[in-house]
């Protein structure tokens, strides 16, 4: 299993988009991944889970990935956070 934090910085406007962009990256995978919010835990892989959780600019988020390709999988989705700005 592999794991890694980021702070999820994206305004208001983009927000939804960047968690759309997340759920499609995410599925380009086969591991099964998941983003963790406080004490939630969701699918990456599905956008309704990932809404339910309610992430917010500045929010702390865990990716969680295990399988083959976990250690790609947390990388990428980790740069594509960093840089979720997507206005």
């Amino acid at each position: 299993m592999h794991k890694a934090n980021v702070v999820f910085a994206c305004t208001e406007n983009s927000q939804m988009k960047a968690i759309a962009l997340l759920v499609q990256k995410a599925s380009a995978f086969e591991s099964s991944i998941y983003i963790l919010k406080d004490d939630r835990r969701a699918n990456a892989k599905s956008l309704l889970g990932l809404i339910s959780l309610g992430i917010d600019d500045k929010d702390t988020l865990c990716v969680q990935a295990e399988g083959s390709d976990s250690e790609q999988a947390v990388a990428s989705l980790i740069s594509f956070l960093l840089a979720a700005d997507v206005s």
